[in-house]
């Protein structure tokens, strides 16, 4: 009995030990390398704070000299663009290029810091040399969202994985998305307000991509969580309507002597397509034609549509309305063929149809 008594004394007052608290190699392995990246990542505030607009972001120190990338957005129309750093540092900062067609844009510190001085920064020639990575892979992110870091604040991290690496068919009206690469879809919500700029890393925490804006569909209402990789480029029409490669090495390269190609006009960009909808009369009409304008490129498509055919898609893009379609359609200039999905009876008919120049308005008579 007393062994008894005994036992239950040592058993009571183990109960009451603090328990040590248990970290796993893969933990102790992240908050070395989160702290490491943490040094290279720069909270940028600029223009905003109004109509929805929030001031703030996030960037990556490229080099010593201080310059660092981020995303093209408004928070960098203003003169008095800042940023904080790891340490606590401010300072000020200017825009050196900014290219709308990759929707990022290279900044520097102006002022406040000695050539030379920044000593943590990503290494951006191998982040350029970097093969795309595959779907499945895991990855880090780092970033400003809701501007939880200010001064010496760090940012805050995320662990995720690719969930794909395919392009990016922004359309305004259903995506309101600048860049049209491939970009690196992530299974992780990273693309909240203030994150734009943000660097994916691997789990080693080497560069490979920038987050991207927030980017909501129009007609479900979700969001897409996506990075711009490291090593994008693209082609675009120069002011003359050559076509260019345009990338971020070139960027990064080039820097101050860099010329960026002129943001694409929409509103130039409307081509003609012949296609008299049906009133929109209410809330969200259905993009049903009403009438094909003969000799008109509707009239001329293959097979011709026909009045009462319901358009359900253009380029695989579900157009549930009739501004939907306008706002689709508007994105794609003269000499552009796109395919149409209409539901003709009961079956659905593919249609390719060539948009041509907006004629003058007696050719429309």
């Amino acid at each position: 009995m007393k062994r008894l008594w005994i036992a239950c004394a040592v058993l009571l007052g183990l109960a009451f030990l603090p328990v040590p608290q248990v970290t796993s190699q893969t933990d102790t392995a992240f908050t070395a390398v989160a702290q490491k990246v943490n040094r290279k990542i720069v909270k940028v505030f600029g223009a905003g704070g109004f109509r929805g607009l929030v001031s703030y972001g996030t960037g990556v120190f490229i080099n010593k000299e201080g310059y660092f990338l981020t995303i093209n957005s408004h928070i960098l129309d203003t003169r008095d663009l800042r940023i904080h750093t790891y340490d606590g540092t401010r300072y000020h900062c200017e825009v050196v290029c900014r290219e709308p067609e990759l929707d990022m844009a290279l900044c520097k510190i102006k002022w406040g810091a000695r050539p030379g001085e920044i000593e943590d920064y990503f290494d951006i020639e191998s982040a350029l040399k970097r093969e795309p990575l595959k779907a499945g892979t895991n990855i880090l992110a780092f970033n400003n969202m809701f501007q939880l870091a200010l001064r010496d604040d760090p940012v805050t991290v995320q662990r995720g994985v690719i969930a794909a690496y395919a392009p990016l068919y922004g359309r305004i009206g259903v995506f309101n998305a600048a860049y049209r690469g491939h970009v690196y879809v992530l299974d992780a919500i990273t693309n909240n307000p203030g994150s734009a700029g943000g660097a994916v890393t691997t789990r080693k925490g080497e560069l490979i991509g920038l987050i991207g804006k927030e980017l909501r569909n129009e007609l479900t209402n979700t969001w897409l969580n996506f990075a711009i990789p490291i090593h994008a480029s693209t082609e675009a029409p120069d002011k003359d309507g050559k076509k260019i490669k345009v990338s971020v090495a070139d960027m990064v390269r080039l820097k101050e002597e860099y010329r960026p190609v002129p943001p694409r006009e929409i509103a130039k960009n409307t081509a003609y397509h012949g296609i008299v909808l049906v009133p929109n009369v209410v809330e969200r009409t259905p993009p049903y034609v009403e009438e094909v304008i003969p000799g008109s490129p509707a009239d001329k498509a293959t097979p011709r549509l026909r009045a009462d055919d319901l358009i359900v898609y253009v380029e695989g893009l579900p157009v549930p309305d009739i501004n939907t379609f306008n706002n689709i359609m508007a994105t794609y200039p003269a000499g552009s063929e796109i395919k149409l999905e209409v539901q003709r009876g009961d079956k659905l008919t593919s249609i390719t149809l060539k948009l041509a120049a907006p004629p003058k308005s007696d050719e429309k008579k």
